[in-house]
């Protein structure tokens, strides 16, 4: 049974807020990691750029071991300790990599952000737990639309901060995650009352284990399929927009975070404001194929873009695809029982989270080697054509296993 309505809304504006200010710190330390790693390792941006590639692995190796187990404690007991473990966790990383006196540290500091990123798997079954199935698809748009403005929020603060050197930004977000910490501690209610836990099995809770859930519930492991195709597609935008931006445009510290808080911004509109009417006009289904498809048509319009005012153009195309996460994860929601959604949401961060990693290394080796001195012909965009031909892979198979209620 739901919560009543009253502490519905209290709960969602508490992790909602919780999930605004840890974006927000996040997106602060975008901007200048490229030129933190320039100059921790001393290197130039072809070389940063495969660097970053690998930090991004190590932040999504451990979010791949660790979500599983998270998202399965928060079944056993709640969600309010295991959310409050991972923001707090996120403060001391920061200052980690505010310090960092070389690469090892920094990757690091990497690892334990991706281990302290749960947090997205506990917040989700947390709207998941005070959210009715059928609007579900509706609260998980408004959780993209907070992250969204999280990332307008963040990455213009720490582009601006970055011009007063590398690491301050780091500081900014660690001050950021404990403030949020403190507020999460004071304010944040539990949403799994204690008749509706399950025991702890650390079958269900290895990462691997927890690809159980989609083989459990019909209907799951098809669209767990294109999510994962999704999600390695649009790895090419963590693994290098900065250094695409740097490497092609000349773009300062400042202009990167610009750019990113306009992407938010962007994405925030479409989510919070459109996932609801887009739902109502044509159902999860028909949304999901609509931002696939714009999402392709973005990756190759930004290989092919020549300034940064067509480049903002093509955000407003690229908009839509911030339906396809929330969708995907709304219709799989509605396969899994209440008392397993802190395991589906650990499962499909398990999902996300190997194709991030693969994602993010591969366009990331693909930016270095196609931006390597030396080369006859150099390019900062090939990466982003593999990710549309990708992303035109995962539209295809979505296609193909839709589901078919809504599919006529």
């Amino acid at each position: 049974m739901s919560p009543p309505a009253r502490v519905s809304r209290h709960a969602t504006l508490f992790v909602l807020l919780t999930v605004l200010l840890d974006m927000v710190g996040f997106g602060i330390i975008i901007p200048v990691l490229p030129v933190l790693i320039e100059d921790v390792g001393h290197m130039t941006l072809a070389e940063a750029t495969r660097i970053g590639g690998w930090m991004a692995a190590a932040f999504s190796i451990t979010q791949f071991l660790f979500s599983p187990l998270m998202g399965n404690l928060s079944d056993r007991f709640g969600r309010r300790p295991l959310l409050l473990l991972a923001v707090g966790g996120l403060g001391i990383d920061y200052l980690l990599h505010a310090w960092a006196p070389t690469l090892f540290w920094l990757f690091v500091g990497r690892a334990i952000a991706g281990f302290c990123g749960s947090s997205w798997v506990i917040a989700n079954a947390y709207i998941a737990d005070v959210t009715a199935p059928e609007e579900r698809a509706k609260a998980f748009g408004i959780m993209g639309a907070a992250f969204g403005v999280g990332f307008v929020i963040g990455p213009a603060i720490g582009g601006l901060l970055g011009e007063l050197g590398p690491r301050v930004p780091f500081i900014v977000a660690a001050a950021i995650s404990l403030v949020n910490l403190a507020y999460g501690w004071f304010v944040l209610p539990e949403t799994l009352p204690q008749d509706r836990r399950r025991p702890f099995e650390w079958a269900r809770a290895n990462p691997f284990g927890a690809f159980r859930v989609f083989r459990t519930y019909r209907g799951v492991l098809p669209l767990c399929a294109v999510m994962f195709v999704f999600f390695f597609a649009s790895s090419v935008y963590p693994a290098i927009w900065p250094f695409w931006g740097m490497g092609k445009f000349g773009w300062s510290e400042a202009v990167v975070g610009l750019t990113l808080a306009i992407f938010g911004l962007v994405m925030a509109a479409f989510q919070g404001l459109g996932s609801g009417p887009a739902v109502k006009h044509f159902g999860e289904s028909r949304t999901v194929l609509i931002g696939l498809v714009c999402a392709m048509i973005a990756m190759v319009g930004y290989g092919l873009v020549g300034t940064l005012a067509a480049v903002v153009m093509l955000m407003v195309i690229h908009g839509p695809e911030g339906f396809v996460h929330p969708m995907l994860t709304a219709m799989m929601s509605k396969a899994v029982p209440e008392n397993a959604q802190g395991e589906l949401q650990g499962g499909v961060s398990a999902i996300t989270n190997i194709a991030m990693l693969a994602g993010t290394v591969f366009f990331s080796q693909i930016f270095g080697h196609f931006m390597a001195e030396g080369r006859e012909w150099r390019s900062p965009d090939v990466a982003f054509w593999c990710a549309a031909a990708t992303m035109g892979v995962a539209l295809v198979l979505y296609i193909l296993v839709r589901p078919r209620d809504e599919a006529a």
